[in-house]
């Protein structure tokens, strides 16, 4: 067999870590033919495999789409590369174009409503059920609870509900829910939620028991895991301080029948479906308790804010991250090929949603992205904390945790202006501020809530 040049230097991206792989072919292949029979609705199962290269920048080298095996077509899939020619440069940006709407997609229903919005309502149902007020556990989550329930049940009136503003803006449609529900029965789990396992699974690191989070990035350009990371590791040491101040005795945990109650029914009642899954955690030691809360307010905080509050600001110019496509890629055969020949951008623009869908999803972000005039920000004091004013201990831990947050804002601004972070800094780049943990009101494109309000 002989060995091309190009497969020694396949051989040595990937052992370099240099490749990696935007991969949406097995969660949407089973949906693609249900969506394509929609009016004007047309998308793919994409893959799209990106080179890392010297300088620094993630590149896409390959895009990979395709709709569902037929009889005359059992590959039913193309691949699209960069070319130099006019012809391939408009295919290609049609393809890009069909990745967008995919992520677009799975952005909102996936990462956004599913893996925010929707797993915080258990744990936040359990803390009202099963916790007393005056217990440590609710205290400490209280202030990362605000408004989510509310804000959910308005999302189930008029965004995510039949008929909706996600079914007519995104690419699946009508079959939104169903793609969300698909992918928490397939990939959902609580332990997967903690952002340093989140990123090993992901392999975009690797462990490192020297470093505070216990993992190193494969890219350091990497703004959403280095800056998370920091947020990460100053909510973890806050939570495990406060979690060791109340549990101090062995047995403490496993003794407090409310906190038992409370795991019970997040496990068993709220994730019924995944109940007897081996993933979940024991709640047996304060360490087990405080990775259990870091999660929980990582979620609610930093996860939402980093999803969130950058929608209008990177998504609101609807041709650079189209929302859906009404057109597939045209191949050579098509009757409509030569009309794209004739006036390609035509039939880009024809593609990409309609006005009214574009003004919608414009307005819709711009509301999600906005904060309001009484956002309570993560490590700020206000009175949520003021049943904490007899225990000078623990408000020193939150002083400490407040400090640690200004400290990290810092680091993030000094990030933003190093011109060696090519992702984050040099022209044209927005530099990115979604987990700067401060903000003002309106859309900022910076601040962590400490709930999920919006």
């Amino acid at each position: 067999m002989l060995i091309s040049k190009e497969n020694i230097c396949m051989a040595l991206a990937i052992e370099e870590k240099r490749l990696f792989i935007l991969d949406y072919h097995d969660l949407l292949l089973p949906f693609i033919e249900k969506i394509n029979s929609l009016p004007d609705r047309k998308t793919y199962a994409s893959r799209t495999v990106f080179f890392y290269n010297k300088a620094g920048m993630l590149r896409p080298l390959a895009i990979e789409l395709s709709l569902p095996p037929s009889r005359s077509s059992p590959q039913n899939k193309q691949v699209y590369t960069h070319g130099h020619d006019a012809t391939t440069h408009w295919i290609w940006k049609l393809a890009k174009a069909h990745v967008c709407s995919n992520d677009a997609g799975v952005h909102q229903l996936v990462n956004h409503w599913l893996k925010t919005h929707a797993s915080m309502e258990p744990y936040i149902i359990a803390t009202h059920r099963q916790l007393s007020s005056m217990h440590p556990i609710y205290k400490l989550l209280h202030p990362h609870m605000r408004y989510t329930l509310e804000i959910n049940a308005l999302a189930r009136q008029s965004l995510i509900n039949g008929g909706g503003i996600i079914e007519a803006s995104f690419s699946p449609g009508r079959y939104a829910m169903e793609l969300s529900s698909a992918a928490y029965k397939s990939f959902w789990r609580f332990d997967m939620e903690a952002l340093p396992a989140d990123l090993l699974r992901r392999g975009m690191a690797e462990e490192d028991p020297s470093m505070p989070s216990g993992v190193r990035l494969v890219i350091e350009d990497y703004p959403y895991a280095a800056d998370g990371l920091l947020i990460w590791c100053a909510i973890k040491e806050w939570v495990e301080s406060y979690v060791a101040h109340f549990y101090s005795e062995p047995n403490s945990v496993t003794s407090d029948v409310e906190l038992q109650a409370w795991w019970s029914e997040i496990k068993n009642k709220g994730h019924h479906d995944k109940r007897n899954e081996a993933w979940w955690p024991k709640l047996e030691t304060k360490e087990d308790l405080s990775g259990i809360i870091t999660i929980m307010i990582w979620t609610a905080s930093g996860q939402h804010a980093a999803i969130n509050f950058g929608q209008y600001p990177f998504g609101g110019y609807v041709p650079n991250r189209p929302t859906l496509m009404r057109k597939l890629v045209p191949q050579e055969n098509d009757p409509g090929y030569e009309k794209f020949l004739l006036n390609p951008q035509h039939t880009f623009l024809s593609s990409l949603p309609t006005q009214l869908q574009a003004t919608k999803v414009m307005a819709v972000q711009d509301t999600l992205s906005t904060h309001s005039p009484d956002e309570e920000y993560l490590g700020q004091v206000n009175q949520l904390h003021s049943h904490w004013i007899n225990d000078p201990e623990v408000l020193n831990m939150f002083d400490k945790f407040s400090a640690n947050l200004e400290e990290i804002e810092k680091i993030i601004n000094t990030r933003n202006k190093d011109f060696r972070l090519k992702g984050r800094c040099g022209a044209g780049i927005p530099p990115y501020e979604l987990l700067l943990p401060s903000s003002g009101p309106g859309v900022t494109g910076r601040g962590i809530p400490n709930s999920i309000s919006i």
